[in-house]
Formats: structure tokens, C-alpha cells, sequence
């Protein structure tokens, strides 16, 4: 739908006395309304759906931050012996290369310093988060495809 098509609709509606009007084609939605006095302006408001990206290539690794200072302020004195592994980055948070293939991890597996605990997308760059540490997942603080905060928590590891 072009400029010209739009401009055509909202002259339209105005002149229909009809209050309002929603348009959905394809990925363009357009709300139009008026007022039946006529004293306020059209008001139109077009938004285009957010299309699906593909992933896209692995980039290169982020090291990841490591926090042994105490624990998110909800955690109980259980969960002190634990250490927290926090995004490095704002981003969207996946648990798995890609959406055909297994988790990186699990809650209870075994981890080394090194191994790949999940990838953050940032600006369409997936960026594998290692380990900097060896140990036990213990909980997944991050569901998939989530998006993260810079510092925010996304592991518990018991390191013994």
C-alpha cells in the first residue's frame, strides 16, 4: 500500500462519519480515527509486523563475566555457594547453535572452562558465551530466546 492509497483512505473514512477504522494487509496495519464532531484532526497510525530473521553465522567468542560477588538479592543463603554467570551483553539469550540442534546445556551437566554455555545475539551477531569456569549447572536463570540485560544473571554453577 502506497502514500497515495493511504492519503485516499483517511479522506474516505473522514468524510464516512465512521469513528473509526483498522486496515490489516499482509505485514501493514493502519488504524484510522475520527471524530464525529470534527473538531480534533485525523489521527493515523501504520506499523509494519516485524519480519522473522533467519540465524545467522556464530561470530566470534565473548568472554564471559563471572560474578563471585553475593548472590541476585532474591536468592536465599542457599543458593550463596553458588556462582553466578552473567550476560556479558544486552542482547537475545538462546540455549542452542541453532533451533535444530540440542541445548548447549542442561541443569546438571558438567561444565569446563571453555565450553559453550549458550550464544547471545546482539545486532545480528550470535556470539558464543564460554565458560570461564568448571563445575555443575545447577539452575538456567534465562528461558530461550529471552531477552537479556548487560550483567544480568544467567547461571548458577556449583564449582566443586
Amino acid at each position: 500500500m502506497d502514500l497515495k492509497e493511504i492519503q485516499n483512505l483517511i479522506k474516505f473514512v473522514s468524510n464516512s462519519g465512521v469513528a473509526e477504522v483498522k486496515l490489516e494487509t499482509g505485514d501493514i496495519k493502519i488504524t484510522i480515527r475520527t471524530t464525529l464532531e470534527g473538531n480534533s484532526p485525523d489521527i493515523t497510525y501504520v506499523q509494519q509486523a516485524p519480519m522473522q530473521q533467519p540465524m545467522a553465522a556464530v561470530a566470534p567468542q565473548v568472554p564471559l563475566a563471572v560474578s563471585t560477588a553475593a548472590p541476585v538479592a532474591a536468592a536465599t543463603d542457599e543458593n550463596s555457594k553458588y556462582i553466578t554467570i552473567k550476560s556479558p551483553m544486552i542482547g537475545t539469550f538462546y540455549r542452542k547453535p541453532s533451533p535444530d540442534k540440542p541445548m548447549f546445556v542442561e541443569v546438571g551437566s558438567s561444565i569446563n572452562k571453555g565450553d559453550v554455555l549458550c550464544v547471545v545475539e546482539a545486532m545480528k551477531l550470535f556470539n558464543e558465551i564460554e565458560a570461564e569456569i568448571s563445575g555443575k549447572i545447577v539452575k538456567i536463570l534465562v528461558d530461550d530466546m529471552s531477552p537479556v540485560e548487560f550483567d544480568q544473571p544467567l547461571f548458577l554453577v556449583d564449582p566443586s
